[in-house]
């Protein structure tokens, strides 16, 4: 196995990813009759994402995409087929600044991550005195 290991590799950082992004926007939708703030959903996205970027350096954008996208997603999703959605005004351009504003989230969410690791994992290749 190379080194990466199984964890390491894109479809397990995608899956899991989807998986968090599908469990984040399940809060945003249905936790409370979907009333739940906005903040809540903005740290858990910024906790995720940071955690991917903490776990898997660089290669963490991959999961953290997929996170992102749910969210937005969700609301397209609900737009399309006529359901009630606590996004007002209901519109694509009310989803379209959703997906900006959580993008910025998520690409801070990932920036963090990446530098938390970068500060406490050792490098392969350390310089010899």
């Amino acid at each position: 196995m190379n080194s990466k290991g199984a964890m390491g590799s894109w479809p397990v950082r995608a899956a899991v990813g989807f998986a968090i992004g599908v469990a984040i926007a399940a809060v945003d939708n249905f936790a409370f009759g979907g009333e739940v703030s906005p903040i809540v959903i903005f740290a858990m996205l910024l906790a995720a994402t940071a955690i991917a970027g903490a776990l898997w350096g660089g290669r963490g954008w991959m999961a953290a995409a997929a996170m992102w996208v749910c969210v937005p997603a969700a609301h397209i999703a609900k737009h399309v087929l006529g359901l009630p959605d606590t996004l007002h005004p209901n519109s694509y351009a009310s989803i379209l600044m959703l997906a900006a504003v959580t993008l910025v989230v998520a690409s801070i969410g990932t920036g963090v991550g990446v530098s938390i690791r970068r500060l406490t994992v050792a490098p392969d290749k350390a310089p010899k005195p």
